[in-house]
This record gives C-alpha cells, sequence and structure tokens, in this order.
C-alpha cells in the first residue's frame, strides 16, 4: 500500500506527513489524495508520541511486526473534519473528531462478538504495514472517527487513545467499587490505569516504579500510595505492595512488561485475585506460574482496546476524569525529532505534538 493511501494530504503547497523512512531516520513528504466513500479527510491537530512510536524509530519492529518500508507514525490523535465521502452522513466538515486507529477490515468472528481488537486483519495505524497520522491531513474510516463535545479540547480527544488501554485494562481486570489495586509502573500507561481504577470505584491503588518524578505524578493523577522501586526481588516488592495496603490487593495491572514486575505481580496478587498483563516485553518470560495456579489467581492479557472511545468521550466530558496532567511537552509537528528525541530521553510523561500550524493550542 502506497504512503497516500492512507496518509493522506490535502494541500501538497503547505501539508506534509512525518515519515519513518528506515531506522532512526524521519524524514518529511509532501502529497495528496481525496477521502472514499465512508471516509472522511481531516486537518489533523494534536498527535501524541507512544513509546511504540519511538521503538519503532529506534528499532524498526516490534515483536512480529516489522517496518519493511517507509512508514507513518502516529496513533494517539484528534483533527478537525475537512470533506467527507459521499457515503457519510454523521459528520461533516468543521466537526472536531477523535480517531479510533484500529478499523477492521471485514466482518469476521471477532468483529461479530465486539472483540474487533483481536480481528487479524485489522487496520491500525502505525503499525506496519499501515501508516499513521503524524502528519497535517490525513484520511480515516468515518465510524472510527468520534465528535468532540464543545468542553472536551483536542488534546484530550487525543489522550482518549492511551485512556482507552486503561478503561479496557481495568474493564478486564474486573475494577469495582471498593477494589484494592496495584498498578506496576508509572508511565503513561500505567498512569491512565491509575485514573480509571479511580473513575470506576477503586478504594485504594498503590503505584511503583524506578522513576521518583513518575510516582510524583502517579499522585497528581489519584494514586494512594507509591513505591520507588530500587534493587528489591520481586517477593520483596510484593511485601512492600502488601505492606503498604494493609493486604494483599485484589487487583494487579501490569504496566511495564518487564520479566520481574511480572513476578512480583503475582506475588503481589491476592489468592483468587487477577492480574492483569497491560505491557508488552520479550515473547518469553519466566514467571511463578504455578504460585498463581495453585492460588487461583487469574493472569488475563490485553491487546490494545475495543469499545471504549463512547465511553472516554463521555467521561471527558461530565469531567469525571482529568487526563490533561498528562501532557507534559509541546511541539509544533516541524519540530517531531526533537519531540521524539524528548520522549526517547524519558522526559515527561506526554508529549504532544501540534499538527495545524494556525492552532497550536490545545
Amino acid at each position: 500500500m502506497s504512503i497516500l493511501a492512507w496518509c493522506l494530504l490535502w494541500d501538497p503547497g503547505t501539508a506534509c506527513v512525518l515519515l519513518f523512512q528506515c531506522l532512526r531516520r524521519l524524514v518529511f513528504l509532501q502529497g495528496t489524495f481525496p477521502p472514499f466513500l465512508a471516509e472522511v479527510l481531516l486537518r489533523m491537530h494534536s498527535v501524541g508520541i507512544c513509546g511504540s512510536d519511538v521503538h519503532y524509530w529506534q528499532h524498526g519492529r516490534i515483536g512480529d511486526f516489522v517496518v519493511k518500508d517507509p512508514m507513518v507514525l502516529g496513533h494517539e490523535a484528534s483533527g478537525t473534519v475537512v470533506k467527507v465521502g459521499s457515503g457519510v452522513t454523521h459528520l461533516k466538515p468543521g466537526d472536531r473528531v477523535a480517531i479510533e486507529p484500529g478499523v477492521p477490515r471485514e466482518m469476521d468472528e471477532f468483529c461479530k462478538t465486539g472483540r474487533y481488537n483481536l480481528s487479524p486483519t485489522i487496520f491500525f495505524c502505525a503499525t506496519p504495514p499501515d501508516d499513521g497520522n503524524l502528519c497535517r491531513y490525513y484520511k480515516h474510516s468515518a465510524s472510527y472517527c468520534y465528535k468532540l463535545p464543545d468542553n472536551v479540547t483536542f488534546e484530550e480527544g487525543a489522550l482518549i487513545e492511551p485512556l482507552s488501554v486503561g478503561i479496557h485494562a481495568c474493564r478486564r481486570a474486573g475494577v469495582t467499587l471498593g477494589s484494592k489495586v496495584f498498578v506496576s509502573g508509572s508511565g503513561p500507561i500505567g498512569l491512565v490505569n491509575v485514573i480509571v481504577a479511580k473513575m470506576m470505584g477503586a478504594a485504594v491503588v498503590v503505584v511503583t516504579d524506578l522513576s521518583a518524578s513518575r510516582l510524583q505524578k502517579a499522585k497528581e493523577v489519584g494514586a494512594d500510595f507509591t513505591i520507588q522501586v530500587k534493587n528489591e526481588t520481586p517477593k520483596e516488592v510484593a511485601a512492600k505492595v502488601e505492606s503498604v495496603l494493609g493486604c494483599m490487593p485484589e487487583i494487579t495491572v501490569e504496566c511495564t512488561g518487564v520479566q520481574a514486575c511480572i513476578q512480583a505481580g503475582i506475588y503481589a496478587t491476592r489468592s483468587g485475585g487477577t492480574m492483569v498483563l497491560v505491557g508488552l516485553g520479550p515473547e518469553m518470560v519466566t514467571v511463578p506460574i504455578v504460585n498463581a495456579a495453585v492460588r487461583e489467581v487469574d493472569v488475563r492479557g490485553i491487546f490494545r482496546y475495543c469499545n471504549t472511545w463512547p465511553v472516554a468521550i463521555a467521561l471527558l466530558a461530565s469531567k469525571r476524569i482529568n487526563v490533561k496532567p498528562l501532557v507534559t511537552h509541546r511541539f509544533p509537528l516541524e519540530k517531531a525529532l526533537e519531540a521524539f528525541e524528548t520522549t526517547k530521553r524519558g522526559e515527561g510523561v506526554k508529549v504532544m505534538l501540534k499538527c495545524d500550524p494556525n492552532d497550536q493550542g490545545p
């Protein structure tokens, strides 16, 4: 599929797209292409940089997803409708929308059961071979563009993507009123899990991380307790979690993908509880699976998310949750390389690229 087939530019005089050309190389490209029947053309506004974007840029692959041809990065995004395809009736030019990056290509068995995120043929922005939306103008399936209420900003719209990971993870974990939750890792995904767990009624949330500054951010977004991990063994980390909570948590949300953290998560989780694996690490890890088995600790995975955008938009519009503190850096699209370097160095939490040269606000 050509670079313009999914990352589409409207004004060839001013539009540009950030292209991951080859390992560690980002370039700008220009072009033009109209929307199809069920698509909309968007003027992009805000695109957050995800750890996966940086990983593709630096390593050219994530697991089985290998970048073989030049690819546009970016999948945490929002923008304004510029044109609509002839089959689109629920959106019009001028509408501000949040973009769900995963679009099913066929009505397979997973789509029929509502778990379209598991469809093996799904289109997903910035997952090879599919291009992302870090550009001036972009076209997308209209059914996966969600109109933003007036009191929800573009940046909040872009943050629905990572927020959706938290919603899906907490749903899979069974977070409910009174839950005691252990979140392992205080990066952007750990933080959205803290936000969502508290919103869903968790009585107490404890967060672990290596970074004191990230743990401080966890406190800011709602964590009740934080533990800075240094050289402790997994069992020692689990003991600290139990000591802080006064009991073992029913739910652990593991957001790092690090083997030692997965081990700590199993040891920490109360018998009969649930641990959800959110962070992705090596394909093969050594974990105390017998410990989990004999204590009936359910270990569940998540892959991206499904059926989350309407819920997230409603929560943001009602002000039940606040994701604005997650954005710590902003860069114009022309300074994308600097933005990627900032993310790579681990500075701040969420770096946001502003794609509209006439509107650099939130």
